[in-house]
């Protein structure tokens, strides 16, 4: 996921409730499967933002030497940056980036 390239709003807004449940034609149906995914954004975001993060880790023994580390401040000032995943994965539902199925309707 590219999430330099996202057009996801930093801040919140309000979205018509039609949009959401049009695909499902349930809003809850619609919301599990956006918190789903928003769920799958937050974990490849944190595993990203921790392989990162330890590029930049320099292990001591002791307590004194902590100094600030410039480059693991710029790269945490970019991830807080970011639009939050629910932003992410609402943006993905609406432009229909995300997939998704009803088993129910497959068994029968």
């Amino acid at each position: 996921m590219d999430l330099k390239k996202t057009n996801a709003p930093v801040n919140t807004i309000t979205y018509d409730r039609n949009q959401i449940d049009e695909p499902t034609e349930n809003i809850y149906e619609s919301i599990s499967i956006i918190a789903k995914r928003a769920e799958q954004i937050n974990t490849e975001i944190k595993k990203e933002l921790i392989d990162k993060l330890e590029e930049f880790a320099t292990y001591n023994d002791s307590l004194e030497e902590i100094f600030e580390n410039k480059e693991q401040i710029e790269v945490s000032k970019f991830y807080e940056k970011l639009p939050k995943p629910h932003a992410l994965a609402v943006q993905e539902w609406l432009t229909d980036k995300i997939y998704f199925r009803n088993t129910e309707e497959d068994n029968q």
